[in-house]
């Protein structure tokens, strides 16, 4: 093609500009290769917003069950993003994310799958109704309290507005995907004003401006700038068990977790999730894969991994998990929590959440 192109055109008198979207257009119009190829037998191409560490497990077992080969980017952000962009030339097969929030920003560029064993495994709260996405593994955010100066047992989200934690309470940004879930959940049990009422509440007994990550809040609690502090539960194992920085096995000996309860009972969650892309090349072996994730195996092996708890009943958490506590979702659809999202965002940002108390 090249060589056809190169002998009709005297490419030395094109303009810059000219030749350079020629060169574009050859480049777009030439077959996917390498590594991810749009289309290949015996394999799947995974867009993945977790780390290696997390999936790479699961991919590897499951390529020696089947003999399909995983082929998988890794991004930190723009993964969405890159799909639409791609569009029907798009490689990716599966997305693989955290976070309600990203998930249903995923809607956009997935397409419906039906699947008996996804829906006798995965709650219905739990997946999206129109079935463009599916929860893994579930993660609530709870309280870290500080051993030393923190005697309460019990802990309702209600609780975080009453004065009685006045200046000890610490939080990571208001504005960020894990908090704003929570908000929409708290928007959605209790009404606008109700609502607008708890979060001025919570903002009161901030013990500074918001700041840090969920582990950077554990480390305030160590350090005695804080009481009590919110953060996903998987913090708690990643900081038990890291090596590389053993400091954070101090921080996190320093705090217990309790489960608070919502408005309407249970426990707040989140999902890490997949969805199959709308355009999907190698739509059966998609379909393959995601059911492995459901499988016990699967699922005992990422929830162990990422110390997350199951999206399956009838598997158990791992030994960690498990010695934290039991885990009872609150029964608000995960839907539910995406279409409060944008509200509870904006309420964030016209009360000043962030400024601090």
């Amino acid at each position: 093609m090249t060589d056809c192109i190169a002998h009709f055109l005297p490419w030395r008198l094109l303009p810059t500009a000219l030749l350079f979207a020629l060169i574009c257009l050859l480049l777009i119009c030439l077959p996917l290769t390498g590594t991810m190829a749009a289309h290949a037998a015996g394999q799947v191409n995974v867009y993945s917003y977790r780390q290696p560490m997390l999936v790479k497990p699961l991919f590897d077992r499951f390529t020696q069950e089947t003999g399909i080969k995983v082929k998988v980017i890794y991004a930190a952000k723009g993964l969405i993003e890159r799909i639409a962009i791609e569009g029907e030339r798009s490689p990716a097969d599966i997305l693989l994310t955290t976070d309600i929030g990203r998930l249903s920003q995923a809607a956009k560029i997935a397409q419906p799958v039906r699947s008996a064993m996804l829906n006798k495994h995965i709650p219905a709260i739990a997946r999206s109704r129109d079935n463009l996405w599916f929860g893994l593994t579930w993660r609530a955010r709870v309280g870290f309290a500080s051993k030393a100066r923190v005697k309460e047992t019990k802990l309702d989200y209600l609780d975080l507005a009453n004065a009685k934690w006045r200046g000890r309470l610490c939080l990571r940004s208001g504005q960020h995907p894990y908090n704003v879930a929570l908000f929409a959940a708290m928007l959605n049990h209790l009404g606008e004003n109700r609502f607008r009422q708890w979060l001025r509440g919570v903002k009161a007994n901030l013990a500074s401006k918001p700041s840090g990550n969920d582990r950077a809040q554990a480390r305030k609690i160590y350090a005695g700038s804080c009481d009590l502090a919110l953060a996903n539960t998987y913090y708690m194992g990643a900081m038990q068990t890291n090596e590389k920085n053993p400091e954070q096995k101090q921080w996190a000996q320093a705090v217990r977790l309790i489960f608070p309860t919502m408005p309407g009972g249970g426990h707040h969650v989140n999902l890490s999730g997949m969805a199959m892309a709308k355009h999907a090349p190698n739509r059966a072996n998609a379909l393959r894969l995601m059911a492995f994730l459901v499988s016990k195996p699967a699922q005992s092996l990422y929830a162990e991994v990422n110390h997350e708890y199951p999206i399956r009943a009838d598997v158990p958490p791992s030994a960690r998990v498990a010695a934290w506590g039991g885990l009872r979702p609150d029964n608000l659809a995960m839907d539910d929590i995406a279409n409060h999202s944008q509200r509870a965002s904006r309420i964030v940002d016209e009360i000043g959440f962030n400024d601090g108390s």
